[in-house]
């Protein structure tokens, strides 16, 4: 056996060793493509009832929604109706009440003011008639 022998089984061995790794890569590679197909298969299978329950779940969301609006639009109804109602009592009796109330209570002012002042006499009177009975 010649150098040339030796170095033509060096490489056939060589070759024969890199085929080998690459079958044992492409068939793990294969196992694992076999698996994500699978998996895949699996979740697109799981999804559809998700999406189904998603899909009842907002048909439900929307019908409350709706309830929401309709009862948002009857407070603003509500709202606005309050406010005519404020402004027409406003108009037709708040103004007669503040004349009514200024007027009495101009009136209790003066007669508080009168009774303060008939006392006072009465009181300075009483006064010096307990002092030493002058007039």
């Amino acid at each position: 056996m010649s150098a040339g022998d030796i170095a033509l089984v060096v490489g056939a061995s060589a070759v024969l060793l890199v085929a080998i790794v690459l079958c044992i890569v492409l068939f793990k590679l294969g196992r694992t493509l076999d698996e994500t197909t699978v998996a895949i298969r699996k979740a697109h299978e799981k999804s559809d009832p998700i999406f189904t329950g998603a899909n009842t779940t907002i048909s439900h969301v929307n019908a409350q929604l709706e309830r929401v609006d309709g009862i948002t639009a009857n407070a603003q109804a509500v709202t606005g109706n309050v406010s005519a109602l404020t402004s027409v009592f406003t108009a037709t009796l708040g103004g007669p009440l503040v004349k009514v109330a200024a007027l009495s209570y101009g009136v209790g002012k003066a007669i508080k003011a009168r009774r303060r002042g008939k006392g006072e006499v009465e009181g300075k009177h009483v006064r010096r008639k307990r002092r030493g009975g002058r007039p």
